[in-house]
């Protein structure tokens, strides 16, 4: 344990977007003592080297990544790190003991095949992968509790699997007619010198990317396959917007019932995150903003349906650092160690 009964935690690939919202969030967390800050690229420096603006609150440095070290030092490990990475860490720190949260999409798959085809990494960790458990706390809050370790969603597939979860697990619509239109702030790709990041080659424009392959798709399937109860198909296109951080993801489908209204969705919905406090379902003929996400772990979502078509219409908006990323695993980790889910959170977001 830490200082007063803390949880010593660490993180490996600290100096990225997701390891700064990481430390950011832990720093105020009231039942964790933040013990280390790992990577690789960066050992050696001082945190605030490269995040000046913490440099008043965090005066650790980059340490190298030693899985013993870490599991001596360390009872809960978040790995930020590029995908293919975790795989190999993981089930060193599982073996001592630590609980791991991992925000790549090393541990997202429940079948290892899938993984391989998309991410192109032959894997020799399978006993470990198969007691993962997907850290979408809103669908599967109790196996989160009960598990050591935990593949965090990407911002993606939380943004969508959200708007879509309570219309395939009451059969509200025809699962193969769905299609997943997104959009993400520039942030989702990295810290990493992309040239598509560039301000000058993002800046007034306005693209898709990935289309018809981008690997979050797998990912969505997955969980949309569990909830409908068979294998379904989603059509999924991301896009870059000039923005910073954010996600809407806009998703159509065809209602099973073309009576059904947007009242009576909204209804449902509402039941079905009853329990749930990061969800926000928004009042009739109300579309959420990813402004009013920003700096929270909040997701808002809207819902609309269009009778001409028969089809429903739902707007999810998320941070896509916060829960799409660093504060969904927090709180999983809340759920995980039996606290409350809220603590260490934003519940408000920044606006303007």
């Amino acid at each position: 344990m830490g200082k007063e009964g803390r949880v010593s935690v660490g993180i490996v690939g600290a100096s990225g977007y997701g390891g700064v919202q990481l430390v950011r969030l832990l720093m105020d967390h009231p039942e964790v003592e933040l013990v280390y800050l790992g990577g690789d690229s960066s050992a050696g420096k001082s945190f605030a080297d490269i995040y000046p603006h913490l440099a008043h609150r965090v005066a650790q440095p980059i340490e190298s990544v030693d899985s013993e070290a870490i599991a001596a030092r360390c009872e809960v490990v978040f790995l930020s790190l590029p995908n293919g990475f975790a795989c190999d860490m993981a089930p060193q720190l599982v073996d001592k003991g630590c609980k791991v949260l991992d925000l790549s999409a090393d541990y997202r798959f429940s079948d290892l095949e899938t993984y391989q085809i998309w991410y192109g990494k032959q894997r020799q960790d399978i006993a470990v992968a198969t007691k993962a458990v997907y850290g979408l706390p809103e669908l599967y809050r109790d196996r989160i509790a009960e598990s050591q370790l935990i593949g965090c969603p990407g911002c993606y597939p939380t943004a969508s699997l959200l708007a879509l979860a309570p219309l395939l697990k009451q059969g509200l619509i025809v699962p193969e007619t769905a299609i997943v239109d997104a959009k993400s702030g520039t942030s989702g790709g990295g810290r990493q010198a992309k040239t598509g990041l560039l301000l000058a080659e993002a800046d007034n424009s306005f693209a898709a990317y990935g289309v018809a392959r981008h690997r979050h798709t797998p990912e969505i399937e997955q969980v949309c396959s569990d909830l409908a109860g068979h294998q379904v198909l989603v059509q999924f296109t991301p896009h870059l917007v000039p923005m910073v951080r954010g996600i809407l993801a806009t998703v159509y489908a065809t209602l099973r019932d073309p009576g059904l209204v947007r009242e009576d969705l909204i209804t449902i919905y509402r039941a079905f995150y009853r329990n749930c406090p990061w969800v926000t379902i928004c009042d009739s003929g109300i579309y959420p903003q990813t402004k009013w996400a920003c700096g929270s772990n909040l997701c808002y979502i809207g819902i609309e349906t269009d009778p001409r078509t028969g089809r429903v219409i739902v707007l999810s908006a998320i941070d896509n650092l916060i829960k799409g990323q660093a504060g969904q695993a927090i709180q999983c980790l809340n759920i995980m160690m039996g606290w409350d889910e809220s603590l260490g959170l934003p519940k408000l977001g920044f606006y303007p």
